[in-house]
């Protein structure tokens, strides 16, 4: 099954070059799709922002989004956007506006808090409109 359109959420800090969720988006897309990396970045609860000097969150988010936007760029057919907030229902809103067919994830391994909250991964396959290919 080839798809047209792929949303490939990464963890901020993560690298496309060597990303096993990559290396996959790129064996499913059809020729001539597309491929959005996107990154988000959750803000720091009030009690942290507080303690941080004025504008570090700004900054820390215009060099997340330089690094992953300069990557990204360099890669045929691969565009790259940086959101702010709730990773889950960020991914799944960018999905719906995207229009995409696949969602393409990795599953980190789940923590004893999983068992209770469910994973980033595990809440996007439960509301998803479109297909999610969850790498182990």
């Amino acid at each position: 099954n080839m798809y047209q359109n792929i949303l490939l959420p990464i963890a901020p800090g993560d690298k496309i070059d060597g990303n096993r969720t990559f290396t996959a988006a790129r064996a499913l897309l059809t020729e001539g799709g597309a491929i959005t990396v996107l990154t988000v970045l959750e803000a720091a609860p009030g009690f942290v922002e507080q303690y941080l000097p004025e504008g570090q969150s700004k900054t820390l988010y215009a060099k997340e989004a330089k690094g992953l936007i300069d990557e990204v760029s360099k890669i045929e057919g691969a565009k790259a956007s940086v959101k702010n907030g709730h990773p889950a229902r960020t991914i799944l809103e960018e999905s719906t506006r995207l229009k995409v067919d696949c969602i393409i994830m990795s599953s980190h391994r789940p923590g004893p808090s999983d068992f209770f909250i469910g994973s980033t991964a595990s809440r996007v396959v439960r509301r998803a409109q479109c297909s999610v290919h969850v790498v182990r």
